[in-house]
């Protein structure tokens, strides 16, 4: 009898040891539970709590208080912020994406930021080419998720050119064909920047026209639009135009890097909201985004030289210089513009490698011994880069844009700004902790899901189960950015672990070599694509 006793003792034991350590458990191990983290899953309402996130594969399994299955390996995030990997709506990462380097395919300026899926083709730059360079990126391989649009400026540069006109009809129509290629061939939506040539020679209807071919295969309309300022039809009117082409082209609108430049119109932001809040109270689906600074990216031709100069590409130009007519009005007309954004001291001429890298415009023309614009034709006609930072937004409309619900993080990010390297760090530090903007929960959400939501990012965005592993642990004491406008390219500080599609990008706080990210081609609506 006490033999019997002893063995059933002892299969008892066994039993509990084969229980607790998963032996006969129902649970599959997971390859990677994040422990003990506080966690914010991208909602609105879900309050953060301390718990665990478990990943098998590319999925998240589970998301709750503790992951009792057994794991390959274990995250200690005690004391650090669990949430969905960022999205970025708005991205230049070209040089990086197109590099035959795998290390600059990961894109760590994006990945220090806690990044894992950025858009491209914005601001209208997009190529209608969308399965030629999503397979390529694909087989390369890349460190983030990667979404495009199709852009109007390589499509009307190809149909039209570079004059200011209108398209005939046989012009528009092969401009819809592309804007149609690009959207069967996975582009999310259309995106424009009319505030640069040779987009900005076209009128509205002309983009609306183009929008709907986007619009009946479930595009987006992204816009940076006409005018931010009092340049030609002032921001309001811009504004109003992307509101009017979403409307008539059927398309949800997304307003990129929303802003208002110039000291004259600084305030403005209170009107563009009242606009918005207007639109989506009559049904109208509406977003934005931003980037936290005050300084914007720009150059020479775009932000001080007339549409009218630029007509004909830079030959015609450079003959309008050697005219001594149109010269002078090219003059007046950029001293206007100088004057409208705030003088010569606000623009900082970006990148390394010219005599007047990191200086200011008035600096530059001090030591040439020449007036600001005069500085400015001299570049240009030299061939060298134009590349600048205005210093022309006010922080009154910064955050005011901020703050409302809808209006999203993203960087702008390209060659040359802090941005690229320091957008969703310097937010949270900067507006977050410093100023209380926003909350921490409102910057995390509409840093992912409301983002993957207006987007319609498939299973992205929110820490859920079922839903791909793109997770952030980020150290709340440590995560900032490290560089600024002189020093722009240093990585940002603060990411512990990313996981992109459940591969850690960044493991204890060190890049790794993985290229886990993919390119997420839009599903076009059915039966609009041949």
């Amino acid at each position: 009898m006490a033999h019997k006793r002893a063995w059933t003792i002892a299969s008892l034991a066994a039993l509990s040891w084969a229980l607790g350590s998963g032996a006969m458990s129902a649970e599959p191990a997971a390859d990677v539970v994040i422990r003990g983290g506080t966690i914010y899953d991208g909602s609105a309402a879900m309050k953060p709590y301390v718990g665990d996130v478990a990943i098998s594969g590319d999925r998240i399994v589970y998301v709750g208080p503790h992951a009792t299955m057994e794991a390959k390996r274990v995250v200690d995030a005690a004391g650090m912020i669990v949430s969905p990997g960022f999205i970025d709506p708005h991205t230049h990462p070209d040089p990086m994406i197109n590099s035959d380097d795998p290390q600059k395919r990961q894109v760590p300026a994006w990945l220090a930021q806690g990044v894992s899926t950025i858009f491209i083709g914005v601001d209208g730059n997009g190529a209608p080419e969308i399965a030629d360079k999503f397979a390529k990126y694909k087989a390369q391989g890349l460190g983030v998720n990667l979404v495009s649009y199709v852009g109007f400026g390589p499509i009307r540069t190809r149909v039209v050119g570079e004059s200011d006109r209108a398209p005939t009809a046989e012009e528009l129509e092969k401009e819809k064909a592309l804007v149609a290629k690009g959207m069967c061939e996975g582009a999310i939506g259309f995106s424009t920047g009319l505030f640069y040539v040779p987009q900005s020679y076209s009128k509205t209807d002309e983009v609306i026209a183009l929008g709907k071919e986007a619009g009946k295969r479930g595009g987006i309309y992204d816009t940076h639009t006409r005018d931010y300022s009092d340049f030609t039809v002032g921001a309001i009117k811009a504004y109003q135009e992307a509101l009017d082409v979403g409307k008539a082209a059927g398309m949800p609108v997304h307003l990129s890097h929303i802003k208002i430049i110039g000291p004259k119109v600084w305030g403005k932001s209170v009107e563009v909201v009242k606009m918005v809040d207007a639109a989506r109270a009559a049904g109208q689906n509406v977003t934005a985004s931003q980037y936290p600074y005050t300084g914007n990216g720009t150059s020479i031709s775009a932000m001080l030289m007339p549409n009218w100069a630029l007509d004909g590409g830079r030959a015609a130009l450079l003959k309008r210089m050697d005219n001594p007519e149109t010269l002078d009005r090219l003059k007046k007309d950029m001293a206007t513009n100088l004057e409208r954004t705030g003088g010569p001291n606000k623009f900082l001429f970006r990148g390394r490698g010219e005599a007047w890298s990191g200086k200011f415009l008035d600096v530059v023309a001090k030591e040439w011994g020449m007036t600001p614009v005069d500085a400015a034709l001299k570049i240009v006609k030299q061939g060298g880069s134009q590349s600048m930072i205005g210093f022309v937004m006010g922080e009154e409309d910064i955050a005011n844009f901020m703050k409302q619900s809808w209006t999203f993080t993203d960087s702008d990010g390209g060659e040359g700004h802090p941005r690229e390297y320091g957008t969703f760090p310097l937010k949270y530090q900067k507006y977050v902790l410093e100023r209380k903007v926003i909350s921490l929960p409102f910057f995390i959400r509409n840093s992912s899901g409301a983002t993957a939501d207006f987007f319609g990012l498939k299973d992205r965005g929110y820490l859920k189960a079922g839903y791909f592993a793109d997770v952030l642990v980020f150290d709340p004491k440590r995560y900032a950015p490290k560089n600024d406008f002189s020093h722009y390219d240093v990585l940002a500080e603060g990411v512990t672990d990313l996981f992109v599609n459940g591969k850690a990008a960044i493991d204890g706080g060190k890049m790794t070599a993985v290229l886990s990210g993919r390119p997420l081609p839009h599903t076009p609506t059915p039966g609009t694509c041949s």
